[in-house]
């Protein structure tokens, strides 16, 4: 993994855990990652950013019974410390709603757009060691704004037929990223998510992706269990319904490359 160099060394990591296609686990990946280093004694903020407010769900929040979110911030109304709670995870989120979709329509006309996020985490930096953005599935301005913001990108996998196909598209993204907002960030690599060491054609894939784009493989993979699916029902990430499970102890380990990597 590419080490994490900054000019701000005092500041929080940023990781942005981002791929434009949906359901290759990049919720859980926020969720299970932000529980693993509170557990290492980090100070850890998770931030919502896909209007579906699928990790504020799965973190034991109600989108619904939300009055304030993650929108009010992008659009300068709230400041992010009015708009933070704070879980049973010992992680604190900027939740998300519905609203959070019409409010990216709005952002695409508003001036700085990209750079509302990167404004409004550093009212709240000195807080936090990590600070983990959940990116929706698209590159509209949410992802753009995330990609910002972010010191680092993690892009989940799953590893089945095709699923590789938006990786280039994402990368051209971060490519303009680089160029435009953010020259800076760093690609962390490919997580695999779904995985299983089995199949032939799990491992083919990942070959795919390091041949193609000269990816890094972030390991270990996390694998397939049904586990992962249960746990948000509790308002939980799987560290705490499953803790000994080896999909816990798989992100506890990823955890614990990329805090090597600080």
């Amino acid at each position: 993994m590419t080490p994490h160099t900054s000019d701000t060394p005092s500041g929080p990591r940023i990781l942005a855990v981002a791929n434009q296609k949906g359901g290759v686990a990049k919720t859980t990946t926020v969720a299970s990652l932000g529980a693993a280093l509170a557990q290492r004694g980090r100070q850890v903020l998770l931030v919502d950013l896909d209007p579906q407010s699928s990790l504020t769900f799965s973190l034991g929040v109600d989108p619904e019974e939300l009055d304030i979110s993650i929108r009010e911030v992008l659009l300068g109304e709230k400041a992010p410390q009015d708009v933070i709670v704070v879980t049973d995870e010992a992680v604190h989120l900027l939740p998300a709603t519905i609203e959070l979709a019409q409010a990216e329509e709005t952002l695409a006309s508003m001036t700085g757009r990209e750079q509302r996020l990167r404004v409004a985490l550093e009212q709240v930096a000195d807080d936090y060691d990590w600070i983990l953005l959940d990116c929706p599935p698209s590159l509209g301005v949410l992802t753009a704004a995330a990609l910002t913001a972010a010191t680092d990108l993690l892009v989940p996998l799953q590893c089945e037929t095709l699923a590789h196909r938006g990786v280039g598209q994402l990368l051209d993204t971060v490519h303009d990223v680089r160029t435009y907002t953010n020259p800076d960030l760093t690609v962390l690599g490919v997580l695999p998510t779904a995985y299983d060491g089995r199949t032939r054609h799990a491992r083919a894939v990942l070959e795919a992706i390091t041949e193609s784009y000269g990816l890094e493989v972030v390991e270990p993979p996390i694998p397939r269990t049904v586990r992962f699916a249960e746990a948000p029902a509790y308002g939980r990430s799987i560290l705490r319904t499953a803790a000994s499970h080896r999909g816990a102890l798989a992100y506890r380990e990823v955890a614990d490359r990329l805090l090597a990597g600080d």
